[in-house]
């Protein structure tokens, strides 16, 4: 079985070994928005009842309606996490899968442990008619790349050339709408597109993403994740909010990523790549700034296939953000 990998989070463990409460640590080591959206109000039967079909289609109807995907109804699932480990089973028996990397570990730990073979690509002219699936997160975590969503049809439809599929994972991709090829999942049925719920809203403890793809992958989603698989505050809480007026929540977002890179630019850091929701820095000696920052009771995210490669999220307020400029003037990068 192969190793878990280290996520970001963790704020028990990191506190276990360099000292002080999980409260009083600034955790800057996820790509989750710090100020999450206000709890809505929901009609309170949904918490004691099991999710009932009218709940679910509310959610899947506004997932519709925010992801722009048409008819076409997102089903919605425990957390991308889920999705991930569900692929396996649609990766095509026998065949290739290609991995655009580096990217979100996941992925290639996954389906290696499904007993298949990964091949890490950097374009699309790495692909080969062996590869049965082909995953790409756009945009990508942690390099912040992105592939435009001409770019992207057009690896779907190389794969279905040879009756492959193609997986993206738009899980970053709430602040740049016009980048989704949610809306394209309709007309391309070998295109499938995950998308994470509690990344942008600030809500992750609500395991919720949804899974935009075909009737024939959905309904196979659907068996395989079995009946009220997403609980029913969650359907409730993500029809309302995705309904709701996110223009707020975008702002307050570029506000506290302006303000994270100007702290990092301010320190000399070197910014090699990020989205909306987290800054890559890189430095020569990430794994004791890394180090360093934890004895500030302050908790990035560091990669073992790059030593190089800081990923640091943002701060909740401006407090934070003189908390890590302190830090990082102390230790004089």
């Amino acid at each position: 079985m192969a190793a878990p990998i280290i996520h970001g989070g963790g704020i028990t463990e990191a506190a276990a070994r360099f000292g002080g409460t999980p409260e009083n640590w600034l955790d800057l080591s996820t790509g989750i928005n710090p100020c999450p959206a206000a709890l809505p109000e929901i009609d309170a039967r949904v918490w004691h009842r099991l999710p009932d079909r009218h709940v679910e289609e509310a959610a899947r109807a506004a997932a519709s309606r925010y992801y722009r995907t048409g008819e076409l109804m997102p089903l919605p699932v425990p957390g991308t996490q889920a999705a991930i480990q569900l692929l396996p089973r649609i990766a095509g028996q026998g065949k290739r899968v290609a991995i655009f990397a580096p990217t979100y570990g996941e992925y290639a730990r996954v389906l290696k442990a499904a007993g298949l073979v990964v091949d890490s690509v950097t374009c699309a002219g790495d692909l080969q008619a062996a590869h049965g699936l082909a995953v790409v997160v756009n945009p990508n975590n942690p390099t912040g790349r992105r592939f435009p969503p001409e770019e992207i049809l057009a690896i779907a439809e190389a794969m279905r050339a040879h009756g492959g599929l193609l997986v993206v994972d738009e899980a970053f991709g709430d602040l740049e709408p016009d980048a989704s090829v949610a809306g394209h999942v309709a007309a391309n049925d070998n295109l499938v597109v995950f998308r994470s719920f509690g990344k942008f809203f600030g809500l992750a403890g609500l395991r919720l993403g949804f899974v935009v793809a075909s009737r024939t992958i959905e309904d196979l989603f659907r068996d395989w994740l079995g009946p009220w698989s997403v609980s029913g505050p969650a359907l409730a809480i993500s029809a309302k909010l995705m309904e709701g007026d996110t223009l707020g929540i975008k702002v307050g977002i570029a506000e506290r990523k302006a303000a994270l890179d100007a702290v990092l630019l301010g320190a000399g850091l070197d910014v090699v790549g990020g989205t909306g929701l987290f800054t890559l820095v890189e430095h020569e000696r990430a794994y004791d700034l890394h180090a360093a920052l934890c004895e500030a009771h302050i908790l990035t995210r560091k990669f073992d296939y790059d030593p190089r490669w800081l990923r640091i999220g943002l701060s909740p307020n401006a407090q934070g953000d003189r908390r890590l400029a302190e830090a990082l003037n102390r230790m004089g990068v």
